[in-house]
């Protein structure tokens, strides 16, 4: 399934590539960090970077903004609000509000692949109000409720 998309790169990003699939199967298209210099995260700290791109989705669509699971693996690098939702009718700078959650500083260079970007489409609810919901074999088990393995 393909789905049109317009993009516009910010004047200070236009050696940076759109984002990218790593491979045919990569649900997530690479974002790349438009940093003038060097950001450095100390562990904890959290910091806003921008990917110099804007997007026009259609309706009936949303972008995900989701953590790379290599850099969160190998730097406890991630993101603060994952996944970060870009609706269709945002058109402002597509940013990554990141986080070390690791023990040493990470540096994110300029051009280097900070998230993934998943485009998907959107369902809209209808609110039904009801005095009672119908009834479950959970009910309100939740947090937990379904324990860690399924002997305990």
């Amino acid at each position: 399934m393909h789905v049109n998309v317009l993009i516009q790169r910010e004047p200070d990003a236009e050696d940076l590539p759109l984002p990218q699939y790593a491979t045919p199967g990569s649900a997530g298209a690479d974002l790349y960090a438009a940093v003038d210099e060097p950001v450095v995260l100390q562990p904890g700290e959290r910091r806003r970077i921008s990917t110099g791109i804007r997007i026009a989705l259609p309706p009936g669509y949303e972008a995900q903004v989701r953590p790379r699971s290599g850099l969160a693996d190998r730097y406890g690098l991630s993101m603060v609000n994952a996944p970060g939702t870009i609706d269709s009718d945002y058109r402002g700078v597509v940013q990554v509000i990141l986080i070390n959650l690791g023990q040493q500083p990470i540096t994110i260079q300029r051009g280097d692949r900070i998230a993934q970007l998943v485009i998907a489409p959107v369902a809209r609810a209808v609110w039904q109000e009801v005095e009672q919901l119908p009834q479950t074999e959970r009910a309100e088990g939740g947090f937990g409720s379904t324990g860690i393995s399924p002997d305990r």
